[in-house]
């Protein structure tokens, strides 16, 4: 069972994508315009004023008798001229370009056309429409996702997907928002594919929990024209009271790991001293270089006092111990 998921999603729109595009034709078109009008002015100057009255006025004459037969004149220049520069910027606003990593979907009349780009692209005003798409790879957040998990703990994860267009035609024509139907299929596939799993699998399987994700949603959008280059995990969020019984779950862990470690060098150390022992004992003298040794080592000290005690009357002890002991089993 899932928590209900957050519904934000840090997604782009297809408004915030045409803003590109038309900073990029903004110019273009601006020139064209300019530079067409220029000419029209320059070819309305050429055919349709009366050069007569041009050198009327350069000689000094009065060009008109009265006002109204100026602006019978200059009227029909002027709605020629108006005619013609709208129709020009009719003509150069359906100029569009489209940058090297971007493709175009041109529709005429709500039927596809056509792909294009990149550079320059003219669509009919009023007629055909364009819709560019970014074939770079695209990166998109994948919120925090609020999941229960198999053993029943809430934990909340969130990462980041790399996909990109490779079928521009698709990524249109297939579905209404590609990254807004991408974001929403890829938490949806986290969220179970998380939830079939225990907190354990969760913490140390986070390979196998990418690569599935990136199966599953691979396997989907590719019918929209996208491909699923990866998909990272960035973080996994659990209760506090959860962190602090795993904390000691892990502490106690380490003192188990310690107290093991301690025991195994504890019975290295006294087998060790048994065959050290077995080996003085069978060496002749060996036990007096031990004790001059033990000996060397304690009267480095400035603190230390060393007794000096004869090792042979000990072994002269032992020796009437040992004869003592024979006496008496024999006695008995």
């Amino acid at each position: 069972m899932n928590v209900p998921k957050n519904t934000q999603t840090n997604t782009v729109s297809e408004s915030d994508e045409s803003s590109c595009h038309s900073s990029l034709g903004m110019p273009v078109r601006t020139l064209l315009n300019g530079v067409l009008q220029i000419v029209l002015l320059l070819g309305i100057a050429l055919t349709m004023i009366d050069w007569s009255i041009i050198s009327k006025l350069t000689n000094g004459e009065k060009p008109f008798e009265n006002s109204f037969e100026l602006l019978r004149n200059v009227i029909p220049v002027m709605i020629v001229f108006a005619i013609l520069s709208a129709l020009i910027t009719l003509i150069v606003s359906g100029v569009r370009v489209a940058a090297q990593w971007e493709r175009g979907v041109v529709l005429r009349l709500g039927k596809f056309r056509g792909v294009r780009g990149p550079g320059i692209v003219y669509v009919v005003p009023f007629i055909d429409s364009v819709t560019f798409v970014d074939t770079r790879l695209l990166t998109l957040n994948i919120p925090s996702q609020q999941v229960i998990t198999k053993d029943n703990v809430p934990a909340a994860v969130d990462g980041v997907l790399y996909y990109l267009v490779r079928e521009a035609e698709q990524a249109v024509l297939t579905v209404q928002n590609y990254r807004f139907a991408v974001a929403q299929y890829a938490q949806a596939t986290l969220r179970d594919v998380v939830g079939a799993l225990t907190l354990d699998d969760l913490l140390s399987e986070r390979e196998q929990i990418q690569q599935r994700v990136a199966e599953v949603v691979e396997e989907r959008i590719k019918s929209w024209g996208l491909h699923l280059d990866s998909i990272r995990l960035q973080d996994i969020e659990m209760p506090e009271d959860l962190k602090r019984i795993m904390s000691r779950q892990a502490s106690a862990e380490r003192e188990k790991r310690a107290n093991i470690t301690k025991s195994e060098g504890d019975k290295i150390a006294a087998s060790n001293l048994a065959e050290a022992a077995r080996i003085m004992a069978t060496t002749s003298g060996a036990m007096k270089l031990r004790t001059l040794q033990t000996i060397d080592g304690l009267g480095t000290g400035q603190s230390n006092t060393v007794i000096m005690f004869p090792i042979e009357f000990v072994e002269s002890l032992d020796r009437f111990t040992e004869t003592v002991k024979n006496l008496t089993n024999k006695t008995v």
